[in-house]
């Protein structure tokens, strides 16, 4: 037990570090965007809302889908380090299932390491929560414009 505490302690941890750090560079790279467009509209009299809100949205939600894919493949690689899981491919799905909460159960998974699975779904939820945030931070302020 005391194993698998320590796994699941430095798996928070480097997600954490890895959301945070993906927040911060789509937050700075959507701000470098949004001056852009602030120049452009009061040379053009754009309205503001427009497409390039669209594509600052998108951007959004693709960049956060690119941060937890992250997290989601680090947990599977790490069951498959500790030969928790047969194969990648049960390791993606069991992870991306725990993660997200789903967790249809923990049927194939070592039963040595179902403490971790459970871990990284209660830091699944709060780092959707944390990007949850994030985006509706960043609606907000494109509605501002």
């Amino acid at each position: 037990m005391i194993l698998e505490l320590a796994i699941s302690t430095g798996m928070v941890v480097t997600t954490v570090t890895m959301h945070g750090t993906g927040l911060y560079l789509l937050g700075r790279w959507l701000r470098v965007e949004a001056r852009v467009e602030a120049r452009e509209q009061a040379m053009s009299g754009l309205h503001p809302r427009s497409v390039r809100h669209l594509l600052f949205l998108v951007a959004a939600v693709l960049g956060l889908f690119v941060i937890h894919g992250i997290e989601i493949w680090s947990y599977a690689l790490l069951y498959l380090s500790l030969d928790a899981l047969p194969d990648l491919r049960a390791a993606v799905y069991f992870s991306t299932i725990t993660y997200a909460t789903i967790g249809y159960d923990d049927e194939g998974l070592r039963e040595a390491y179902q403490l971790i699975a459970a871990i990284e779904g209660v830091n699944g939820v709060i780092l959707m929560g944390w990007s949850t945030a994030f985006f509706i931070t960043v609606v907000a302020q494109l509605g501002r414009r």
